[in-house]
């Protein structure tokens, strides 16, 4: 039987609660297609960009923090190895979503730090948990 640390079971139920509003997200891009709302072809790839990135950076955040219990990491090490990739898919999401916003916007805000913020602690805690994992099998 797969045993899970009580943070892992929190984090991952979390992240399958928050499905819902990728869910929705699907949903929005569908009325976006069907021209429901006036946005332009920049908004429109960002949109879709944060929604690829929300759904598929979850996933992986969740297996990332499952496989997290694998590790002897603790500390910063253990939150970037469990919850860093979940957490950077919401940073780059956010990024593409906020830096879009505002009528007739062609080109990203000053929000689109966000979206580096994420990249940049997505390829931290992967490395961290894949180093984790390395040493645990030692």
């Amino acid at each position: 039987m797969l045993e899970l640390s009580p943070q892992v079971m929190i984090l991952c139920g979390s992240l399958f609660i928050a499905y819902v509003t990728i869910a929705y997200g699907g949903y929005y891009l569908t009325r976006v297609a069907r021209g429901a709302h006036k946005l332009t072809e920049f908004q429109k790839s960002f949109h879709r960009a944060g929604h690829g990135h929300a759904g598929m950076i979850v996933t992986v955040g969740i297996v990332a923090a499952v496989l997290s219990d694998a590790t002897d990491l603790e500390g910063a090490l253990g939150w970037l190895a469990r919850a860093g990739v979940a957490t950077a898919g919401l940073l780059m999401s956010a990024g593409f979503f906020f830096s879009s916003l505002g009528a007739g916007r062609e080109k990203p805000s000053r929000w689109i730090w966000l979206l580096w913020a994420g990249a940049l602690l997505l390829a931290t805690s992967v490395l961290t948990l894949g180093v984790g994992l390395i040493q645990a099998a030692q």
